[in-house]
């Protein structure tokens, strides 16, 4: 599977910006996916998770009740929508794609394939 994240930009707090996590390969509905982030200088971490069916879901404390992830299996795309976001918000977020359980979803090594990053740059 390889994938390829879009949508980052520059927005000013309080604003809005939807990431997709396009996926070439078959079995895409096989798959976990998560979002993660790496701000400058800090180690990457984990910021949301969907199963391969769609009906689970979990977040990071930080991002809860902002931001909500998805996933369209016949387009073989998932998306990280981002609602009133803070400059802390601002990192390099990366998509990736895993079969491990569900319930190892906060570690990097539960995921198989990353996506190369896209910036999200939040202004004050």
């Amino acid at each position: 599977v390889q994938l390829q994240a879009s949508g980052g930009g520059l927005v000013q707090a309080g604003g809005s910006l939807r990431l997709s996590c396009a996926a070439s390969g078959r079995a895409f509905s096989n798959y976990n996916m998560g979002w993660f982030r790496q701000a400058s200088g800090k180690e990457r971490e984990f910021v949301a998770t969907i199963s391969w069916s769609g009906g689970t879901t979990f977040y990071a404390d930080s991002v809860k009740g902002r931001f909500t992830i998805s996933r369209d299996n016949a387009k073989k795309t998932a998306y990280l929508e981002m609602n009133s976001l803070k400059p802390e918000d601002t990192a390099v977020y990366y998509c990736a794609a895993g079969t491990a359980p569900i319930s190892q979803f906060r570690f990097r090594s539960s995921y198989n394939y990353w996506g190369q990053g896209t910036l999200v740059t939040v202004s004050s």
